[in-house]
């Protein structure tokens, strides 16, 4: 498989593994039109050649931490026909979970599973026509993250019910009519679910409208 002349944006710090990268790239035919040391040579070369493709390391200077997805973000609201594939030695999905969600032009691997050239380099070829390369153990991670986070985990059928109706704007009257249980029934269940979704009373913030927030956000 070969590049056949595209255009590439590189963005990698070390400077070893930037060359080493690039070798490879144009030994495969692709043309490697820039070679960033940091996320604003990257973003000014993506500007002025239009590449097919950016592959860039999250964490780049001056602080290596999220530089490089900066970056990205910003390539993707100004160059968004440029393909993006992240490169990291840690899993930080859930930084790159915006980006990632568009499924389009897009990937993300980690540096130590790259475990051979021809995966590395159809994983260029599978983001430039168009589709998204995401590591199966970050895909693992993202799962686990969300189920760790999803706030309506802890609710019983029955309380998912009673919060459903109390979205759509049913008083605890009429969820009581619609589950044909008692209004204090419905009462218990509200207050569960209010303990359950860790909503604590206070004099600034309905609790009831803040679990119809929660629960319509995590739909």
């Amino acid at each position: 498989m070969g590049g056949r002349g595209t255009r590439i944006a590189l963005a990698e710090d070390d400077v070893l593994l930037r060359e080493g990268i690039a070798s490879l790239l144009e030994g495969a035919g692709y043309d490697v039109v820039c070679q960033a040391g940091d996320a604003v040579e990257l973003v000014a070369s993506v500007r002025d050649h239009l590449p097919e493709i950016a592959i860039i390391d999250i964490r780049m200077p001056p602080t290596c931490t999220t530089e490089g997805l900066d970056a990205a973000r910003v390539i993707r609201e100004t160059s968004p026909e440029t393909g993006i594939l992240l490169l990291s030695a840690h899993i930080e999905v859930d930084h790159a979970l915006e980006l990632l969600a568009t499924g389009h032009r897009v990937g993300y691997l980690l540096k130590n599973r790259v475990t051979s050239v021809s995966g590395f380099m159809g994983a260029i070829e599978r983001i430039i026509a168009g589709d998204s390369v995401v590591d199966p153990v970050l895909v693992q991670e993202l799962f686990a993250a969300r189920r760790r986070e999803d706030p309506l985990e802890l609710l019983t059928p029955r309380e998912r019910e009673v919060l459903a109706l109390m979205a759509e704007g049913r008083s605890n009257a009429g969820i009581a009519h619609q589950l044909w249980i008692t209004e204090g029934t419905v009462e218990k269940h509200v207050r569960s679910i209010m303990s359950r979704m860790r909503l604590p009373e206070t004099e600034d913030d309905h609790r009831r409208v803040l679990a119809v927030i929660t629960f319509l956000e995590a739909r």
